[in-house]
């Protein structure tokens, strides 16, 4: 059960332990992606399949909450360990499809600098330099696309990510800001 007050210790209550993680944890990247839609088309996901740091395969759905306004407040989160299943194979297939195996793909980290570190390595990965050694318009990118990804949601993330970059957490806002402007300007 997460709560959405927090993100960054969103998990407020957990029955096993099949994610290795405990409550105070982070709210997934899945799970910021999809909040970074308007309120009424965020949706919920229902049986895709995550993989826990062990190799667990998990059928996985996610079920947002809403207050009386229609806002999302919180998520309730369903893992089931379906390995055992799996390896039963044909008798019991049916249980183990998943709609959409492919469409998201979701990380489960037990701190928030965990989540932060691994989205900017992902963003970073299409680019053959270090960070520090990028162009000015490759680090536009670079949070652009932290930006779609709900990164900056986080507390701490502009200045994470400005250490990383070798730039001031200044720099990092006056992108931010002309990303954000270039967005609404293109929705116009």
């Amino acid at each position: 059960m997460h709560d959405f007050s927090n993100l960054e210790q969103s998990l407020i209550h957990l029955s096993g332990t099949i994610t290795e993680r405990e409550v105070g944890s982070p709210i997934t990247d899945l799970v910021l992606q999809e909040l970074q839609r308007a309120g009424d088309e965020v949706k919920d996901f229902a049986n895709y399949k995550t993989v826990s740091k062990k190799g667990i395969v998990m059928k996985s759905s996610t079920v947002f909450l809403r207050d009386e306004q229609n806002a999302v407040i919180g998520a309730l989160c369903v893992n089931i360990d379906v390995s055992f299943l799996m390896r039963i194979g044909n008798e019991i297939q049916e249980f183990t499809k998943f709609n959409d195996e492919k469409a998201h793909q979701e990380n489960f980290h037990t701190t928030v600098q965990d989540v932060i570190e691994d989205m900017t390595q992902q963003a970073f990965q299409r680019f053959h330099n270090t960070p520090a050694s990028l162009e000015m318009d490759e680090k536009i990118e670079v949070i652009r696309e932290l930006e779609q990804k709900g990164a900056f949601l986080i507390k701490g993330s502009p200045e994470y990510l400005a250490n990383v970059l070798g730039v001031s957490k200044f720099t990092i806002y006056n992108y931010l800001q002309k990303i954000r402007t270039e967005s609404s300007l293109n929705t116009l």
